[in-house]
């Protein structure tokens, strides 16, 4: 039972809550039946059907409406006399600025990002205000404790990027069910329905150029007057049979290699056999509804269909999609949350699986693997919810001593299922919380400044809006409030390289970024090198005490928010946010998952290596089933993090 003290901590305590999604939702309800009297919640997003089944504050009512007012609103049921202030915005709102944060006296996270963590952990750092961090995955949970100066931030140590892949292993020699995923999903659907206008690799097919025909050129238009059935054969016919027909024609590839077998419409299906009936599944005007399973009267989705019939659910789907949704094509993007496009994808995938003799999988599966989803556990997010206000009513009583990092286990391990480990003290390196300068190695003269804005400082160092000044001269400046003048200027400095802007970024000097909306500024040391490693080093340029999670030995180039790199063939990558490891794969097939690392030791971080079983690995959960990423090989340094006596 709580103490006075606590319960006085509780009930004056201003509590500010970001996410009322599957966390948020179990966090509210565990707050407000604790005695916490004063909670704001910010999420931005509305709520989906697929919300339903973990998200219990939400009724199929509420469905499109936003998630923090209604979650406000259905635990005022049962605690009317507790303040909620909900705001449905984005938490990198301007709004929400240090002042904002300055007001409450412990911030609790159930995020589903990387981006908008990162921005909660820089404003809370300046506000000086604690964070609760967490996540689960499936089964799977964390919770941890961040104070400013007393234990690690967020952002002291790294975070996974996400897994890419080598452009000609999606396109030509897939190995792997979730390389055909991304075929399908990225390639297949995009080049059907999608933006016509975007750069497409779906004819790359070899190395041998083979696929520069002009047969290619149209041959995913509808032709004019053209049926609709004999378009789909078309295109079936030329992805599955023709494009595979032409990969065979350059040996070299496949003489270490299984062969892949052509497969065409006919060889499936018989020329007059028809598809399932429109009426059937197609009368209402709710685009959401229109299914192929439903037309074809496929009932069950952890089902594994045939070549057969993912051949009716591909041509069906496309069918569906000229059909019913006429005015999206040109403009989708895929969904995991629109029922027709993960039918489509997970037919095209299992078809191409066929080809190259990869097991197929269910649409249930499928859909996992294409939506980066392990799928949510309500009890799991209902513990964590619980753990972290244990933990916020510590940090309202000064009970620094006694914070804890907590992981939740799958499976009892020393009849141990939750495994709290002590904080762990800043990292000295860490440019967000300990301000150490970073040292930038790049060939100014070769260098544009827009590369080193996109992929240093929006992508590496996260900064939204940043300023760039080299001692007293601006050399850059991103925000709503400039001039034409000023625009202009910016823009102009952005396309020359860095040794010839007006004050000259060169070896030997430094420069200062800035994000004053995160109120986070950082020092870069300039250091002038010649030559760079196109495969290792495609950006051309390496960040030097920025910590980046290791990658796996599969990805040649670094990518950043879906671009490409400038390297043709084998040297460009895909990118696929979803967590894929050797040892450890977790998806929604369920497959066992390799969490020895944390529960083999309760009293070591998984980071100390410790646990001899542990190989190093690190654990980072993201909430909502996003990821669980499993990281081999850390560097000594974090290696040799000192736990907080």
């Amino acid at each position: 039972m709580a103490s006075q003290q606590q319960l006085d901590a509780i009930k004056g305590a201003k509590v500010l809550m970001v996410g009322a999604g599957g966390i948020g939702c179990e966090l509210l309800k565990t707050l407000a039946l604790s005695g916490f009297q004063d909670i704001h919640i910010i999420d931005m997003d509305t709520i989906e059907v697929s919300n339903l089944n973990r998200q219990f504050l939400f009724r199929q009512s509420h469905v499109g409406q936003s998630k923090a007012k209604v979650a406000r609103d259905a635990v005022l049921k049962f605690r009317p006399h507790i303040n909620i202030t909900a705001h449905h915005d984005n938490i990198k709102s301007s709004d929400f600025d240090v002042d904002f944060f300055k007001k409450f006296d412990v911030v609790l996270n159930g995020l589903d990002n990387l981006d908008a963590r990162r921005h909660v952990n820089r404003i809370r750092l300046a506000a000086g205000v604690p964070l609760v961090e967490s996540g689960t995955t499936g089964f799977l949970g964390q919770v941890a404790v961040h104070v400013k100066d007393r234990t690690e931030c967020y952002e002291c140590y790294p975070k996974p990027a996400p897994k890419s892949y080598p452009v000609c292993t999606i396109t030509s020699t897939p190995s792997k069910f979730v390389h055909c995923i991304v075929w399908a999903k990225d390639l297949l659907f995009a080049k059907l329905f999608g933006d016509k206008n975007q750069e497409n690799d779906l004819n790359v097919r070899s190395s041998d150029g083979a696929s520069s025909s002009e047969h290619t050129d149209d041959i995913f238009e509808l032709r004019n007057d053209e049926d609709i059935d004999c378009y789909g054969r078309r295109i079936y016919d030329h992805v599955f049979g023709y494009n595979i027909e032409l990969a065979l024609s350059n040996d070299e590839t496949w003489k270490n290699r299984t062969r892949p077998k052509p497969i065409y419409s006919s060889d499936v299906l018989s020329n007059n056999q028809q598809n399932g009936n429109l009426d059937k599944s197609c009368s209402s005007s709710d685009v959401a509804l229109v299914s192929t399973m439903a037309t074809l009267g496929l009932k069950n989705p952890q089902e594994v269909w045939n070549l057969a019939e993912n051949s009716k659910v591909l041509l069906e789907a496309l069918k569906l999609f000229f059909m019913k949704r006429q005015k999206e094509i040109g403009s989708l993007t895929f969904d995991k949350d629109d029922q027709l496009a993960v039918e489509f994808v997970t037919a095209a995938a299992n078809i191409r699986a066929a080809s190259f003799g990869i097991p197929l999988h269910s649409l249930f599966e499928a859909k996992g693997i294409a939506g980066n989803i392990v799928h949510a556990v309500a009890t799991t997010n209902a513990v964590v919810a619980g753990l972290i206000v244990i933990e916020a009513i510590k940090l309202l009583n000064k009970d620094l001593e006694n914070v804890r990092m907590t992981f939740c286990n799958e499976h009892p391990k020393r009849k141990m299922l939750l495994m709290p480990v002590e904080p762990f003290e800043p990292n000295k390196t860490c440019f967000v919380c300990s301000k150490t300068p970073l040292t930038l190695e790049v060939n100014a003269p070769h260098t544009k400044f827009r590369d080193f804005i996109e992929k240093v400082v929006r992508a590496k160092l996260g900064m939204n809006l940043p300023t760039v000044m080299k001692g007293h001269f601006l050399l850059y400046e991103d925000g709503n409030d400039l001039d034409e003048d000023e625009r202009q200027k910016y823009e102009a400095n952005l396309e020359k390289v860095l040794s010839k802007l007006p004050s000259p970024v060169i070896g030997g000097t430094s420069i200062v970024v800035e994000d004053l909306n995160q109120t986070l500024s950082c020092e870069i040391n300039i250091k002038q090198r010649e030559e760079f490693d196109e495969e290792k080093e495609p950006e051309g340029m390496v960040l030097i005490g920025w910590l980046q999670a290791p990658t796996d030995t599969e990805n040649k180039a670094s990518v950043q928010n879906g671009e490409s790199t400038s390297g043709a063939g084998t040297d460009q990558v895909m990118p696929l946010e979803i967590a894929e490891d050797e040892e450890a794969e977790v998806n929604a097939v369920s497959k066992k998952r390799n969490f020895s690392e944390i529960s083999n030791s309760s009293v070591s971080h998984p980071l100390t290596g410790n646990d001899k079983t542990s190989k190093n690995k690190e654990v980072i959960l993201e909430d909502e089933g996003d990821d669980l990423i499993v990281l081999d090989h850390l560097n000594s340094e974090m290696a040799k993090k000192k736990r907080l006596v």
